[in-house]
């Protein structure tokens, strides 16, 4: 089976074929556990109801089409309008993939940018996104960086600090992309104007979407 890296707990996990195939151009993004917030517990995750199980209309939708970004301003319109937004993907989880940010003021775009790499990770592609995604803001305007890896805001709000303390190691192994993550460590210690946040992914918001849609350009003719 397929498998991924989870965006909020880093651990790998599979996804049937058969699922994937049901929904083109979907690339999931955290693991069971993450998602019914159950920590690994299976008690826990039997106690969910069904209902929590099936994805929301709006993630579903999200998820069944691959769409160009002219199509996600036509279709979604929620979300803040403000701000730098990102997005990775790689498909199969590591394959070929590729990032984008959008830089959005009030609802009309400042700036964008995008790029695709032949082989690559999810997660690799969620930290290039937002290195670009900084270097969208002129030096000293304050922006809120909005991404929808949660693990690389954990890596970047919490981790990090202690990963230098420690000579950039950690006990539990070693830190994957570990030259990306000082890198972008680094760019934010320089420019405390920018604020790194979570947004949910596949939610219907727009200008998430619209970023899914840059760093998803490399698998179609037109962006």
């Amino acid at each position: 089976m397929p498998t991924f890296d989870c965006a909020q707990c880093g651990a790998g996990f599979s996804v049937p074929q058969t699922s994937l195939d049901k929904y083109p151009g979907w690339q999931p993004k955290v693991c069971r556990q993450c998602k019914e917030g159950t920590g690994g517990n299976p008690g826990a995750s039997k106690a969910k109801s069904a209902a929590r199980s099936r994805p929301s209309r709006a993630a579903s939708e999200t998820r069944e089409a691959d769409i160009t970004v002219a199509e996600v301003l036509a279709k979604y319109a929620d979300g803040p309008d403000t701000g730098v937004f990102t997005d990775g993907a790689a498909s199969p989880n590591p394959g070929p993939g590729g990032w984008g940010a959008v830089y959005v003021r009030g609802g009309t775009i400042v700036q964008q940018t995008h790029g695709a790499e032949d082989h690559t990770t999810n997660n690799r592609m969620e930290l290039v996104a937002l290195l670009y995604g900084c270097a969208l803001v002129p030096a000293g305007e304050p922006a809120t960086v909005f991404t929808d890896s949660q693990l690389c805001v954990n890596t970047v709000t919490q981790w990090a600090k202690g990963w230098e303390k420690n000579g950039w190691k950690r006990k539990t192994g070693e830190i994957k992309n570990l030259e990306l993550v000082k890198q972008l460590y680094r760019l934010l210690q320089a420019r405390p104007e920018l604020e790194v946040r979570w947004i949910r992914a596949h939610s219907g918001t727009r200008w998430n979407e619209y970023a899914d849609a840059l760093a998803t350009a490399y698998r179609r003719e037109s962006l």
